[in-house]
């Protein structure tokens, strides 16, 4: 899915106006009824809904909204700015039908004090996309105010004061919403940590606007869907040999950290490699051997890893539990120094490219790398948020013409086009030890089977957030383990292979 600007959404509205054609006033229609089938599927505990609006055409949705939700049955109370009539023509036209219906109240911003939200959903429909400064006066007042209340808070399109393609400052105020009612694309800053906590659960409507504008349209940044994933997806064929599915080496673990390399291995077993090794020291050996008998191990060192053998035609995933110390380092790069072929750094392997600036220069081109964040600040320096890091990796990946898989809450590739690809897959359960480490192994499979660099990045980084989203049902994202995600990952692969053969 592509992720458009704000300047690009209006003008998505305006070419389906224009092409459908259609007029404003009934896009909007089209926008609050869609919102109002998901809020009448979801809210059926709750049975008053408080409408804030403003005056543009985020207010004229909210006042559609309003009207809507009425006459389903619901009671509907609307919040506006009395002393500020002036209103956009949408949002007047909208504003003059729901004075028509009597059951509605209309209140005015000042009233909300004594105004009672028992058991009632909050619906801010204040300000869109359109919004180009941080909120002052009764309108920072207000949200300051609604935020308090411990009522389900609901967005329409985007949370008021929150910007659309940049980050507002820490100070700024923003309604905190519990879900946020979008319309057609993702917005970019929904998916930065910063201000995505601002929006909740994001749902994404579809309005029907132009699917020839959204195909005509070019944007260097895209939400990793179904779609883009059946795309890459290749179901395994019959008349096939272990041959073809390649060969995977985890290269990693040392003393007290070979349950990283076990982790890894399972996960690229699990992936699909055809031929799977452990490169690890000899430490680690017997509990590889138990925990992991399709794999097979290749000695290392004694303790650490103070080798590591080139072997011909083989994917490395190069990283978890390795450790830094100074013969593992030099085996990195003397590694390094003599591989050509793209690969999979991760964890210490990137601890130890971080020492000197001049070792990111022996990173195979087209090789992927996954860093956290403090990670990638060792290797290029830190940054003051999340969208300056992401213009680093950018910059970056170009530069080294590899792939940066920038780990976060939604983790994003990077690629060496400048192309930007967030996953949306995935939850807080995986903010333990290990998480990592089984991303590595699973990248470093499907590499080893034959998909693009590019093509592993995105398929894995979304094939393990949605093995992670089944281990959060099963176990909860408190209890769930790494074990548990890599035992989720086959019925991924069993929803994949159903969608993809529903598409034949």
């Amino acid at each position: 899915m592509k992720i458009f600007t704000a300047e690009n959404i209006r003008s998505a509205d305006q070419y389906t106006i224009q092409n459908e054609p259609v007029s404003s006033v009934n896009l909007m229609e089209r926008a609050a009824q869609s919102c109002v089938d998901w809020i009448f599927s979801k809210c059926e505990n709750h049975t008053k809904f408080a409408v804030f609006c403003g005056k543009g055409n985020n207010g004229g949705d909210g006042f559609a909204i309003a009207r809507l939700v009425y006459l389903k049955g619901f009671d509907v109370d609307v919040f506006i700015d009395k002393a500020n009539s002036k209103f956009s023509d949408d949002a007047l036209i909208n504003l003059k039908r729901l004075k028509e219906i009597s059951g509605i109240t209309l209140h005015d911003f000042s009233e909300t004090d004594e105004f009672d939200f028992e058991k009632t959903v909050i619906i801010d429909a204040l300000f869109g996309t359109g919004l180009s400064r941080n909120l002052d006066g009764i309108f920072k007042d207000l949200i300051e105010n609604l935020n308090k209340k411990i009522s389900p808070k609901i967005s329409i399109d985007i949370p008021s004061g929150m910007f659309s393609d940049q980050l507002n400052a820490q100070s700024d105020v923003i309604f905190k919403a519990d879900y946020t009612l979008t319309f057609q694309f993702w917005k970019k800053t929904f998916l930065h940590p910063e201000t995505g906590v601002f929006a909740g659960k994001v749902v994404v409507l579809d309005i029907k606007l132009s699917q020839e504008f959204i195909d005509q349209t070019q944007t260097d940044d895209f939400v990793i869907d179904d779609d883009l994933i059946l795309k890459i997806f290749k179901p395994r064929q019959e008349f096939v040999h272990k041959g073809t599915y390649g060969k995977s080496i985890i290269v990693g673990g040392s003393y007290g950290k070979i349950g990283a390399a076990v982790l890894a291995t399972k996960s690229a077993l699990r992936t699909g490699s055809g031929l799977t090794f452990v490169l690890a020291p000899d430490c680690g050996y017997e509990v590889l051997q138990t925990s992991c008998p399709e794999a097979m191990f290749i000695k290392g060192g004694e303790n650490y890893i103070s080798r590591i053998d080139e072997q011909e035609n083989a994917i490395y995933g190069i990283g978890p539990g390795l450790g830094t110390e100074k013969e593992t380092e030099n085996a990195l790069l003397q590694f390094l120094r003599n591989h050509q072929s793209p690969l999979v750094l991760d964890a210490d392997a990137l601890n130890i490219i971080s020492q000197d600036e001049n070792y990111l220069k022996l990173i195979p081109k087209k090789s992927i790398i996954t860093p956290h964040p403090k990670e990638f600040d060792r290797l290029f320096g830190k940054t003051e948020n999340s969208m300056e890091r992401l213009d680093l990796a950018k910059k970056k990946a170009k530069e080294l013409e590899i792939y940066i898989v920038l780990k976060d809450h939604h983790t994003q590739v990077i690629t060496r086009e400048d192309q930007v690809f967030y996953n949306v897959t995935g939850n807080s359960g995986l903010a333990k030890g290990g998480s990592g480490d089984i991303l590595t192994g699973l990248i470093t499979s499907l590499l080893a089977q034959k998909y693009s660099s590019e093509e592993a990045a995105i398929l894995g980084v979304w094939l393990h957030g949605k093995a992670a989203d089944l281990a959060a049902e099963k176990y909860s994202r408190e209890a769930m383990q790494p074990t548990n995600v890599i035992d989720e990952i086959g019925n991924v692969f069993l929803y994949l292979n159903k969608k993809a053969t529903t598409q034949l």
